[in-house]
Order: C-alpha cells, then structure tokens, then sequence
C-alpha cells in the first residue's frame, strides 16, 4: 500500500489536512489511519462546541489569528453543507471587584485582537442573562456553538469523495523513516508505504512523533475535563454562553456554561490531571501513561505552581457540593439536584520540562514528516484555516508531486 501522504489519526486538525491536500494535489494518493472504530472519537467529539471568537489570545499569535479566521470559515462551512450552528454571542463577567483589572485587560487585548466587543454593566448583564449575577461584563459578539463531531464527519465525507482513504481500526505501532519514503506498520500487520507522514494524534501525538524517530523534550500530560448537564426544567436560567474572568494565574479558562446546539445546557469544564490518555472517568487509570506523567520534571514543576488551584480543582471533582458552590456565585438557583453528570473530555496539553505549558500551535517539521504537537483551544474552531495552513506553508516548501 504506497500513498503520496498519510496522515495519523482522525480527529477534526486530521480531517481537515487531509482536505486541504486533497484540494491542492488533486490526483495525490491520501491515506488518513486511525485506531478507533469512527472519526472524532477523542478531542473532537468531546467539547463544548464552542465556537471561539479569539479574545483571550496574545495578540499576533498563531492562536489570535487563526482563531478569528477560523470563526468565520466554520460558519461559511456549516451554511455551506446545512450543519447546524449558531452565533450566539457570550457573556465574561466579573461576579467581584478583583476580577476588575483582569476583565479591562482582557477587553484591550479583544479591541487589539480586532473583535466586536461591548462592555456591559450590571443591569444589561441581567437583560441579557436575567438569573446571572455579574457586576461587569464583556459582550463577545462573534462566540457561537456547533456540533464539532457533525463538522469532522463532513469532513471525512468531502475527503473522501475527493478520493481519500479513511482506514479505521489501524493503531500505528512502528515508523521506519528511511531515506526516500517512510514505512508504517500498524495493529493489524498492515505495512504502509508513504512519501509524506503528518502526524496529527492529538493525546498521542508525542508518542508518534517518537515511533518517527525525533525526540522532543515535550511531553503530552493529560488533562480530564468533567462536564454537569443542568437538567431540562431549570435550562431557563441559561440563556446563551456564560464565561468567568479567567485567572491569569491559572492555565485553563475556568468553569463556564454553554447552551448546546441541541438544547442542552453544559456547566464545565473543571481540570484535572487523567491517570490515562484517554481517561474519561474518574476511575479511568493506566499505568504506563501514570508513570509517564508522574516521572516527567516539567509535571512537577507545573504541579508546584499551581498546587492550590490544583487542589482546588481536584476537590470539587470529587465534592459535588463544592463545585455547585463555585457556580452559585454567578447562578444562584442552582442546586445540587439540578444536575447530572455529562460525559468528559481529556485535553491534550504538551508541557515542557521547565513546567510550561505550550500556549500556542507548536509544529515540528522535518523532511518527509510533520508532526503536529500542540493543538490546543481553540483548534476545533481554527481546523479548516490550521489544515490550509500546514498544507499551504509547511508541506508544500517540502513536498515536490510527481
């Protein structure tokens, strides 16, 4: 089986490298292997599905620019192919004066970020969101929601009505990088040929690029995040999308509440360290991908930096009562028995051995080999502008079509 490129994993940044190669070398062999049984098994099909505007980004980052670009293309994209989605606008809010500071900042770097944005004051927070308490807010005009899974399933389906190939089931298990072509081997003894490899593996992007036979000192550390559904009775006291000021101090955007695409209201998500790749429970553990966490410097280097925030976070986890406490300061009517438990999601965050986290798109490049290492938010939103990109100004300095 020889290929012209051949991508590793199926998530919604795969899917949509495979559709830009299929538009720019039309007539290229593409192959895209993944091992699960579907596309957008893992990140893809586990967020909120946010659709970002790009405000909390620095301004001139990989993130601000493609954030932005992205916003519009999903929109463009779902009109296109009948996708439902919605431009809902959102809410950041300041429920204490401390928060103040940090909510200015954030609108100047949104002003710079060229956003529409609106500063609200306590009453219109309440004509917007009449059961939230905030004394200052952010009105993101351009933030909306999508169903992410249906955008990489129409992916998959363009791609391959392009004459791609989708091979589902096939774990990539060795890389043998040689002069002229890279071979892969995969689960089900298939050996592969390819000109070209782009590594897009989202949790297991690292391990891949070490199988390539180039070493990094980043490594993946996975992070759970745990969702509540606000049962179908009390929806009312959410309108749209609702965001805390985020802690400067602190790597993740916080708890937030989102009003799904179907109707469903998700309160979450918190951040938690998995003790497997692809933990999805509380319960969920691997040895291996444990000991890979706890033995690498840059973990605890993070850890000790943001232990009370750590903690805090592991304890409502694992404390219902303490994280209903934590929402109560912006909705007060929520109580403990309007919600459920929803399904999680486990971010792919590559950390470095000083203990920083890796804050933009990180992308390693060598000859015949890609490998896309970090993709964090807001990638799902950036997929179409990230996949053109890769393609556009990465592959094609390298790769030469017969």
């Amino acid at each position: 089986m020889t290929y012209d490129f051949t991508i590793v994993g199926a998530g919604i940044i795969g899917l949509s490298v495979g559709l830009a190669l299929a538009e720019k070398y039309e007539g290229s062999k593409i192959l895209i292997l993944e091992k699960e049984t579907d596309v957008a098994k893992h990140q893809t099909g586990r967020n909120s599905g946010v659709i970002h505007s790009g405000i909390y980004y620095e301004p001139g980052s990989l993130k601000a620019e493609m954030a932005k670009k992205g916003n519009e293309q999903i929109a463009s994209f779902c009109e296109e192919y009948n996708i439902p989605y919605k431009i809902t606008g959102k809410l950041i809010v300041a429920t204490e004066d401390y928060e103040l500071d940090n909510l200015k900042e954030l609108y100047i770097r949104g002003k710079k970020n060229d956003l529409e944005l609106e500063m609200v004051n306590e009453q219109e927070i309440k004509q917007i969101e009449p059961y939230l308490n905030g004394i200052q807010g952010i009105k993101v005009q351009s933030t909306g929601i999508v169903d992410y899974k249906k955008v990489a399933q129409t992916f998959a389906e363009i791609f391959k009505s392009k004459g791609g190939t989708i091979l589902l089931n096939e774990e990539v298990t060795k890389i043998n990088n040689k002069s002229s072509e890279v071979i892969i081997d995969t689960s089900n003894k298939k050996k592969i040929t390819t000109k070209y490899l782009i590594n897009c593996s989202g949790l297991m992007s690292d391990i891949i690029t070490e199988k390539s036979g180039i070493h990094t000192d980043l490594q993946i550390i996975p992070f759970r995040g745990e969702y509540y559904e606000l049962k179908k009775n009390k929806r009312h006291l959410i309108k749209n999308l609702i965001y805390p000021v985020p802690n400067p101090d602190f790597p993740f955007l916080g708890v937030h509440f989102t009003k799904m695409i179907d109707g469903r209201i998700l309160i979450g998500p918190n951040a938690v360290l998995s003790l497997k790749r692809e933990g999805y429970k509380k319960s969920s553990f691997n040895f291996k991908d444990s000991f890979n966490t706890l033995s690498y410097p840059g973990f605890w280097r993070l850890a000790s930096k943001n232990l009370k925030m750590g903690l805090k976070e592991m304890y409502q986890s694992i404390n219902k009562k303490e994280f209903v406490k934590s929402i109560q300061s912006f909705i007060p009517e929520i109580t403990q028995n309007d919600l459920i438990p929803a399904s999680a999601g486990v971010r792919a965050q590559a950390l470095e051995k000083n203990g920083f986290l890796v804050d933009d798109f990180y992308i390693i490049q060598d000859k015949k080999l890609l490998h896309v290492c970090n993709a964090p938010s807001p990638a799902a939103t950036a997929s179409i502008e990230i996949g053109r990109k890769i393609v556009d100004e990465m592959i094609n300095q390298t790769f030469a079509p017969n």
